[in-house]
């Protein structure tokens, strides 16, 4: 069925509901699993995501809306909290991975950005969608979450049925994600496509028009523009991930249940939320473990579906979910990253469906992936994690998502004291106590990318760390992760993250960046100011 969900560019956040359900107080922050979101580049082992190492890495993160709307950037930051304090917050919460939807008219040049609270916000003065974009990417990266695109509309006017439109060619939608890809191909940051927002039906049966899956009408079926697109994707940066929506019914058409045809009435579901032809039709990339599907499920606040009133809700739902994407995922066909999914919980029958459905996508790191709508109190039908002042946190739904989250870590080590010198400040080492190694990951024309790993030689701790290098002037920051990384003149600063302070006797860092001009080695590498 239809989505209609509210995403228009005002700069009103929209009152709150329900009075007495939302707390300005600070939650629990403890994550279930600290396991984080891994090291390097995703890719894919049966129904799991894994990272460089092969390590299983479950992504639980949120949607952050508004580059698709008339503002072309993120909503919210026309409030009183900066934007690095929003991100601050959703990584605290536990949201390791952030959606960011996008409008084509968002990557146009000479796009501008607008809706930005200058006074609170003064580093994004003048600044482009894109420029705008590249310094959450960075930020986010930092803190150790990941980054997934989603090109939610062809123009910021509204939502489109198929990918393409009268006015944004396929041409265009497969253009300008390779442009994307090319331009965050060295940051891991960055991990994948979520290739058009919500394919669904459109006219009725059997005069279809809307996105189909599997019927063969290259103009219809959403299954073989995927793969178009993916396809085109991964020939700029074959290390991203492909997230591959539904659609809501497979043939393209809506249901005509009022013209006494049987044989019209399909089952349908969800904008972009039925992958139950999916393992009929597959989706084929050319770039093997670089699939995943991600469908949408909402509540009772966008749309009262048929089910929500079945005389045995709510345990009639997990073989609803089942039915539509669940399958993929217990028949270990391909992972699962459900990509929207929210609601107001007004109806007391949407706290039950939220809590039923987390519980559906299992606990700890094996479970199925997620980015909740959303962070945005703006959202019409779905309300937000932030309340309207884009600072406090409504608890109550924060409380039933805690449990299944995975907070962000950089890769950091852990473990081992977490105390001060005698003083309580920085643990200086000896002279020596430490070891460095470079691996150049990357290069391209204008820039690069490295790890530099520090190895504490010593015999205790080092707490805070803070690893520094110097490069050649001329040679800048693009992005840093597993630590905060900064640069002043030619020093580079890489940070120890918060949620891994401490650097054990033994242990080692490894600090990945990404940088601008000739490919240079880090020069005269200290711990906490003593060189290596």
């Amino acid at each position: 069925m239809f989505r209609p969900k509210a995403l228009g560019g005002a700069l009103t956040a929209l009152a709150t509901v329900a009075a007495g359900v939302f707390l300005a107080t600070a939650v629990s922050t403890t994550p279930a699993v600290a396991a984080g979101t891994g090291t390097g580049y995703l890719h894919t082992n049966g129904n799991q995501i894994v990272d460089s190492t092969g390590a299983t890495v479950r992504l639980t993160g949120i949607n952050w809306f508004g580059m698709e709307t008339d503002n072309k950037t993120f909503h919210g930051l026309w409030s009183n909290n900066p934007w690095r304090g929003q991100l601050d917050t959703m990584a605290r919460l536990g949201y390791n991975t952030l959606r960011v939807p996008y409008s084509n008219d968002a990557l146009k040049p000479g796009a501008a950005a607008t809706g930005i609270n200058d006074f609170v916000n003064p580093d994004l003065i003048g600044l482009s969608p894109l420029q705008i974009l590249d310094k959450v990417i960075n930020y986010a990266g930092s803190k150790g979450m990941r980054i997934i695109l989603d090109r939610h509309r062809p123009t910021s006017a509204g939502q489109s049925p198929l990918w393409y439109t009268s006015t944004v060619s396929e041409a265009t939608w497969i253009n300008d994600w390779k442009m994307l890809a090319q331009r965050y191909a060295g940051n891991p940051t960055v991990i994948g496509a979520d290739l058009h927002n919500e394919p669904h039906a459109e006219g009725t049966n059997p005069a279809a028009t809307g996105a189909c899956w599997g019927c063969g009408d290259t103009t219809r079926d959403w299954r073989l523009a995927a793969e178009r697109a993916g396809n085109a994707i991964l020939g700029v940066q074959p290390n991203w991930l492909i997230f591959v929506e539904g659609v809501s019914c497979p043939s393209g058409g809506l249901s005509n249940v009022w013209d006494n045809d049987p044989s019209n009435d399909e089952d349908c579901g969800w904008w972009g939320g039925n992958l139950s032809k999916a393992g009929q039709f597959p989706v084929r990339l050319n770039v093997a473990n670089r699939l995943v599907y991600s469908p949408h499920e909402y509540a009772t606040s966008v749309y009262r579906q048929t089910w929500f009133d079945a005389p045995d809700y709510p345990a009639n739902m997990p073989a609803i979910w089942d039915k539509y994407f669940g399958y993929l995922y217990k028949q270990n066909i391909a992972p699962i990253m459900m990509g929207e999914f929210g609601s107001t919980l007004v109806d007391p029958k949407d706290k039950v469906w939220l809590e039923k459905l987390m519980a559906y996508t299992g606990t700890g790191v094996t479970g199925m992936s997620f980015t909740y709508w959303s962070w945005n109190p703006n959202s019409g039908d779905t309300g937000g994690i932030a309340l309207d002042d884009w600072t406090n946190v409504n608890t109550v739904k924060q409380a039933i998502l805690q449990p299944y989250l995975i907070a962000p870590s950089g890769g950091g080590p852990t473990g081992g004291p977490t105390t001060g010198g005698p003083t309580g400040g920085p643990t200086t080492p000896p002279p020596g106590a430490c070891t460095v190694t470079y691996r150049q990951v990357n290069a391209w024309q204008g820039g690069f990318q490295g790890e530099v790993t520090v190895k504490n030689t010593g015999t205790a701790a080092v707490n805070p760390w803070s690893v520094t290098w110097s490069w050649p002037s001329g040679v800048t920051l693009g992005s840093g992760w597993n630590a905060t990384v900064t640069q002043s003149g030619t020093t580079v600063t890489a940070a120890a993250p918060s949620h891994a302070p401490s650097l054990p006797a033994g242990g080692s860092v490894t600090v990945g960046f990404t940088a601008n001009g000739t490919a240079s080695t880090p020069a005269t590498v200290k711990l906490n100011g003593v060189s290596c």
